[in-house]
């Protein structure tokens, strides 16, 4: 079954890191294997989050990733310590070799409209473990920067009509506006982008739901096409399957 889980520490990342790596043909799974045994408690040492981590279904080379942090400054401490530390310097080059691009990355936060990312990393399967069952769809839909009515139109329409037909979206968040603490590691910048994400039990219940919401009066009265005339560019769909050890399944 699908799971998120709900155990409230007495920490929540407040900035959250979406990361798309294209690899090179063939070594998805290679990148997973290590970064499952070496990458996981070895970043949260540091401070981070290590959210979630999937298989992109519609791209057999992408890996995609989310880790989060408290602050901007915790974000730049962390990252400091574990690419300045010994454990990248053994298993980095390795990583690195499996990478066309690294660079695809988010930097976001929380919205208003709420975020329930697992973050105890008691819920963690042990590596070698089966894959998990479960589904996570990934919308982020891009608006012109300085502009907020499209925003404004998920997080008062899309999200709420979500909730109202389906399970809830465990996760909205919005473009960090601020500078990036750690420029070893680029993100995307001029950005203006709502993310919205949901976990299912299966790719089935996910159809459901999109058949559910396109059914209500909402969309019949014109949401999506309101939607569509405030978006710079068409949303990115991601279909994700979770990998052995990503807390959000």
């Amino acid at each position: 079954m699908s799971s998120v889980s709900r155990t409230e520490p007495v920490h929540r990342p407040a900035v959250i890191e979406l990361r798309q790596y294209t690899l090179r043909p063939g070594r998805r799974d290679e990148l997973i294997e290590l970064f499952e045994r070496e990458f996981v408690e070895t970043q949260e040492e540091t401070g981070m989050f290590v959210l979630g981590s999937f298989r992109d279904l519609d791209h057999p080379d992408r890996f995609v990733w989310l880790r989060g942090f408290t602050d901007m400054e915790a974000r730049r401490e962390a990252l400091s310590a574990f690419y300045g530390g010994p454990v990248w310097a053994a298993y980095g080059p390795r990583a690195n070799a499996t990478m066309l691009d690294s660079d695809d990355v988010l930097l976001l936060r929380p919205s208003p409209a709420g975020c329930g990312f697992p973050t105890d990393p008691a819920g963690r399967r042990r590596a070698g473990a089966g894959a998990p069952d479960g589904f996570v769809a990934a919308a982020l839909w891009h608006f012109p920067p300085g502009t907020h009515d499209g925003g404004a139109l998920i997080q008062d329409g899309l999200v709420p009509l979500l909730r109202r037909t389906g399970p809830a979206p465990f996760a909205v968040l919005t473009t960090e506006p601020a500078t990036n603490t750690f420029p070893r590691l680029p993100v995307r910048t001029g950005e203006n982008v709502v993310a919205v994400l949901t976990s299912y039990p299966d790719e089935d219940a996910h159809r459901r739901h999109l058949a559910d919401a396109a059914a209500d009066p909402l969309v019949r009265n014109g949401l999506l096409t309101d939607i569509e005339r405030a978006q710079s560019s068409a949303p990115q769909l991601l279909r994700l399957a979770p990998t052995v050890r990503s807390l959000i399944r």
